[in-house]
Formats: structure tokens, C-alpha cells, sequence
């Protein structure tokens, strides 16, 4: 089975194609300005044949779902010999809200229930549907699969997602925690699983998706208990332009500091100018935080100071929750490319009893346990792999319907 991957954004697509015998990628790519002008960037994997990068007109989802069937197609770039070859079509969707606790294929029903997220992720779901429907169109008959940024996090406890304001909000308008990089948390907790030799019965692990946007998870028995984003992916720890969590009167105060901003002026601070771009005056980068610090930027410093504090306070605290914890797992683009970041939030975790090795925490972009000699708590580096996890869930889902 063949099953094609999509992420669909406002004005991109992402995709990669897998052969699911063997999970092997076949090719991968991106769209990007759609609407606006239009790149195509189209890899190749799996036989050597060149790369496609190109400016190219896409004015819809539609005619970039088309130029990626062209180029998976082609006789110079392709790695398929027609669109017959397409067996199923596996879709990221950020916001599954309360309805979907695990993926599903789709219908009608499910868009109707995926609209109905909309209020919750107003700039992620319209551009997810975008990609279901672009390939509706182009590819009709072929079977479509949504799996869930959130649906990882259902598991979680009402004492863990129930925001302590007025009730009425959850009850009518499913106001709650519902965390985000579920796929990505779903999948390293299963490796780890895997590196510790045993099954998930009464196993706690504790999982770092750490990058432009950050979120752990504390995973028990297999299922999240906790997580720390929340309805959107502004809660939770500094990242890279987010600023995580917060004083709510700020919004309030920042508001008029400004000579009186409106919330979506505010709010567009708080999302895209905060962080470690905000404290440093840098980057959102967390690359050139750290070339910054090793050139005597004190900001600079002070970012990713604050950024590993606040990811080792809530590494502690989920310790605590589950009773105790058997790993804590890296992930994402700083979690598995920065050494210096893994060793600075391990350092505030000594007096708990978390040691690392310096010479195995050297790594970058590879699966490694840096377990430090007299650790309590193993340490795993472990690339995250979320397009796989859907191909995976699209493959189960077609077979088995």
C-alpha cells in the first residue's frame, strides 16, 4: 500500500509518500505561497532521481495537490508510475476537539464535526479542510484518513484539562486543555517504551517536544495524564515566538502600554513576538540563541536560561504526578539538534537525581539514551517521526474498513 501524507496550511502543503511494507519514503516536498505565487520543492527519495525546486503557479490547494500528482507521477522526477498507485491519503489535522479521541476516515460527518473546531483553531482548521477538500477533488474515490494533533491528549483526566474559570464555558462551548504534537508525543513514548525492554503497564515516561513550538506530555501506562499546552498552543513553556505561560492581566496591561491595542494587536504579540525572540531581541531561532550566546549576547542567554527553567520546572512537576518516572525523552528540532539546551534543562534536574553523559549528549538528529552514570532517571534522545504515525493510522484505518 501507497499512502500519500499531507499537512496542509494556509498557504502551504507538505507531504511525503510512503510504501507502507517496508514504511519507506518514496518521495517528499512542500508547496509554498499558495495564493500568493507559488513554490514547489519535490525530493525524491527512493531512486535517486533529481530534484524538482521551482517557482510554479498555485492559486489553490487544488492546483498544488495537481503539481505534487505530476511530480510523484513523472517520468523524470516521479516516483510512481500513475495516481492509480495512491491507495490512501493520510491527512495532519491540528484540532480534533472533544469529538475525536483517535483517528478516523473521513465522510461528511467528520468535516461537519471538524468545522465545528473551528472558534477553537481558527488558522489551523479552515487549512486543513482546505487539503481534504483539494484532494477530494483531485483524487475522488481514493480513501481519506484525519488524524489528530489533540487526540493523543484525550486520555487525559478532568482534574488535568478543566480550566478553573466558570464551568458553563466547558459545558457549551468545550473550553478545556487539549494539548497539541499528540502525534509526535504518541509516537517517541512508544519508542521509549521500546529502548526501556518492557510494555506499557506501569511505566511513566516524560516527553520534550522541543522546538518552535514546545510542549511536553507525562505519559502513564501508555496514555497522557498531562500535557501542557492547552486550547490553543500559546500555553505551556516559552518557545520560539510564543510566550507560554503567563500572568492573563498582562493582556490587559501590554494592551495599554501600547496606547491601547486591540486583543488581536495583543494577542499577535504574545504569539509572534514573545519567546525567545522576544527576550533575546535575536531570533525564534534557537540556533542562532546559542551562536549568540557564544558571542557574549547576556539576552541571548538570558532566552534560553528562562526557556530551560521553565521546561525542567514542568519536567519536575510531571515527575511528581506520575508517582515517579522512568525516562525523559527529547524531541522535535532543539530537543534532538541541541545538545547545549538538553544539558542546561538536565543540570536543574541534578537535585532530583537526573545525570546525562556530555560525551553521548554530543548527537544531534539520532536516536541515543545519554544516560549519565548513577542517573535515576534514563535520558533518551529520540527523532520524532509524525507523518510515519499517520501513514501508519491511514494504512490500519483503509485495511481494516
Amino acid at each position: 500500500m501507497n499512502v500519500l501524507v499531507i499537512n496542509a496550511g494556509s498557504s502551504s502543503l507538505k507531504y511525503q509518500m510512503f510504501e507502507m511494507k517496508t514504511e519507506k519514503i518514496l518521495a517528499k516536498g512542500v508547496c509554498d505561497r499558495i495564493g500568493i505565487d507559488g513554490h514547489l520543492k519535490h525530493t525524491p527519495v527512493s531512486n535517486g532521481r533529481p530534484v524538482f525546486d521551482s517557482d510554479i503557479p498555485l492559486p489553490t490547494h487544488a492546483e498544488a495537490i495537481n503539481a505534487v500528482i505530476e511530480k510523484l507521477t513523472s517520468a523524470e522526477y516521479g516516483v510512481i508510475g500513475s495516481l492509480s498507485e495512491i491507495d490512501a491519503i493520510g491527512h495532519r489535522i491540528v484540532h480534533g476537539g472533544r469529538k475525536f479521541s483517535e483517528s478516523v476516515l473521513i465522510d461528511d460527518s467528520v468535516i461537519a464535526a471538524i468545522e465545528d473546531c473551528t472558534l477553537l483553531a481558527p488558522l489551523h482548521v479552515p487549512a486543513n479542510l482546505m487539503g481534504v477538500d483539494a484532494c477530494k477533488k483531485v483524487m475522488p474515490g481514493i480513501p481519506q484518513v484525519a488524524v489528530f494533533d489533540t487526540a493523543f491528549h484525550q486520555t487525559m483526566p478532568d482534574y488535568a484539562f478543566v480550566y478553573a474559570i466558570p464551568y458553563k464555558y466547558y459545558e457549551n462551548n468545550d473550553i478545556r486543555r487539549y494539548g497539541f504534537h499528540g502525534t509526535s508525543h504518541r509516537y517517541v513514548s512508544a519508542k521509549a517504551l521500546e529502548l526501556l525492554g518492557h510494555g506499557p503497564d506501569g511505566v511513566g515516561v516524560v516527553t520534550c517536544h522541543l522546538g518552535n513550538g514546545s510542549s511536553l506530555a507525562a505519559v502513564k501506562n501508555g496514555k497522557c495524564i498531562d500535557t501542557t499546552m492547552g486550547v490553543t498552543p500559546l500555553e505551556g513553556v516559552p518557545m520560539g515566538t510564543r510566550c507560554g505561560n503567563i500572568d492573563p492581566t498582562l493582556i490587559d496591561l501590554i494592551s495599554k502600554i501600547e496606547g491601547g491595542l486591540s486583543l488581536n494587536e495583543t494577542m499577535n504579540i504574545l504569539n509572534k513576538e514573545s519567546g525567545v525572540l522576544g527576550i533575546s531581541g535575536v531570533s525564534s531561532d534557537f540556533r542562532d540563541i546559542e551562536n549568540a550566546i557564544q558571542h557574549g549576547n547576556p539576552r541571548a542567554k538570558l532566552a534560553l536560561d528562562i526557556f530551560s527553567y521553565q521546561v525542567a520546572k514542568i519536567i519536575g512537576s510531571y515527575i511528581a504526578v506520575l508517582g515517579g518516572t522512568d525516562a525523559i525523552i527529547f524531541t522535535a528540532g532543539v530537543g534532538e539538534n541541541s545538545p547545549h539546551a538538553r544539558k542546561c534543562i538536565c543540570d536543574h534536574l541534578d537535585g532530583i537525581g537526573v545525570c546525562i553523559d556530555e560525551k553521548k549528549n554530543d548527537i544531534k538528529g539520532k536516536q541515543a539514551d545519554i544516560t549519565g552514570d548513577g542517573s535515576k532517571i534514563r535520558v533518551f534522545v529520540i527523532p520524532t517521526d509524525e507523518e510515519l504515525v499517520i501513514a501508519r493510522d491511514t494504512r490500519t484505518l483503509v485495511a481494516n474498513n
